[in-house]
């Protein structure tokens, strides 16, 4: 199989952040540009306190979220196909192997907290406006979107 002279720009940013007591989501790298049968890798780091998971989701163009994995364990291994996750204690990765025209979305992870009814809320980021989810439990999103260039 002869492989396609392009790639896959990957940008990610972080949509919410969890500012109050220094606890934060990140991701690395800034930015990746694998080519369509390469391997790829996103790393989603936190240092939210009480955080009891991490989720990852993926929403094509025009469409809502899809759920694609939730890891409440440290070690836990999740695979879907192409798509490998890996919950480490404070972060995650999402691998793709075999990178497709396809894998063209918004990749984001949300960490998972313990908290009660009006203990727990989400910062939006204000550098990129209002922005709300509608899961209280959600203490940090960060996104990724995989574009072909």
């Amino acid at each position: 199989m002869e492989k396609m002279q392009g790639s896959v720009l990957i940008i990610f940013w972080l949509h919410f952040g969890w500012v109050r007591g220094g606890n934060q989501v990140e991701q690395s790298p800034p930015s990746l540009r694998p080519w369509e049968g390469d391997g790829t890798s996103m790393s989603c780091t936190h240092s939210v306190s009480g955080s009891t998971g991490l989720q990852w989701y993926r929403q094509d163009a025009g469409t809502g979220l899809r759920h694609l994995f939730s890891m409440y364990s440290a070690g836990d291994v999740q695979q879907k196909g192409r798509l490998r996750a890996t919950l480490l204690k404070g972060g995650s990765s999402l691998n793709i192997t075999a990178v497709q025209h396809g894998d063209s979305a918004t990749y984001l992870c949300a960490v998972v907290t313990q908290c009660d009814p009006g203990t727990c809320h989400l910062h939006p980021n204000l550098q990129l406006g209002r922005h709300s989810l509608k899961e209280p439990s959600a203490a940090g999103l960060g996104t990724w979107v995989l574009v072909w260039s």
